[in-house]
């Protein structure tokens, strides 16, 4: 008698960029009574725990929007405690993601972070360079549009030194200028606690990505989010401007 064949999995596999807007952290705080800094605290252990489960989860890429070019808007007090977490994580955390393979990447204006911190992202990506179970890609002092006039500038730099023709500017070639270029775009962008906005993360690279808002406030955000993200995700179908089926 033939055996009975077994019945392949339908579970649609995961996407493979997942980009995310971490906000919310002030609002964690406030509304327990606790200074701005313990909800910066407490949301770094929601990018430990959303880190270890995207790669359990087979994400390839993970995108986390840590620190806007606006960013440096706030008060004084509040950057140097972000930045002194961010000089604690940088740390304590890299040699555990590097023992997990997972490679990190750093997108922004290095130019205004203090030199201690440019060195340790250097150290971490250095270290991390050939890990490939997950790109872990952090956008600190980002700006989407400033993004795009570098990328711009760069460009035309070119052009005027007749190293490219205008007639092959296209979108792969501008692509190549962006701070992502080694990084496909996101499938799917996840933004906590209830804002409908893009706050200038990743203008161009989300043009096609499927969006998921969620009340959830980024300190309380776990495993069973992202994994309701996803299956959000999976169930929408992704046209890129072409008719249904």
């Amino acid at each position: 008698m033939d055996p009975v064949p077994t019945q392949a999995s339908t579970t649609p596999p995961p996407p493979q960029h997942v980009a995310i807007i971490m906000d919310g952290n002030g609002r964690w705080a406030h509304a327990r009574g606790l200074p701005r800094a313990a909800g910066h605290k407490r949301g770094a252990e929601s990018v430990r725990k959303t880190i270890k489960a995207a790669a359990e989860l087979g994400v390839r890429y993970l995108t986390l929007y840590g620190f806007s070019t606006e960013n440096w808007k706030r008060p004084t007090s509040e950057i140097d405690d972000l930045m002194g977490l961010l000089r604690f994580y940088l740390r304590s955390e890299i040699a555990e993601l590097h023992r997990n393979a997972v490679r990190i990447r750093v997108i922004g204006d290095r130019t205004r972070l203090a030199g201690d911190i440019v060195a340790l992202i250097e150290q971490a990506e250095t270290q991390t360079r050939e890990n490939q179970r997950l790109d872990l890609v952090v956008a600190l002092s980002y700006g989407a549009r400033d993004e795009i006039v570098r990328a711009a500038r760069e460009i035309a730099k070119q052009a005027v030194a007749g190293e490219i023709e205008c007639e092959d500017i296209d979108q792969c070639a501008f692509e190549r200028h962006l701070l992502t270029a080694e990084v496909p775009d996101p499938d799917l962008m996840i933004r906590t606690s209830g804002e409908l906005r893009l706050s200038n993360f990743l203008l161009w690279q989300c043009a096609y990505a499927e969006l998921v808002f969620t009340d959830t406030l980024w300190p309380d955000f776990d495993r069973s989010d992202l994994e309701a993200a996803i299956s959000e995700y999976n169930r929408r179908e992704r046209r890129y401007g072409a008719s249904s089926a």
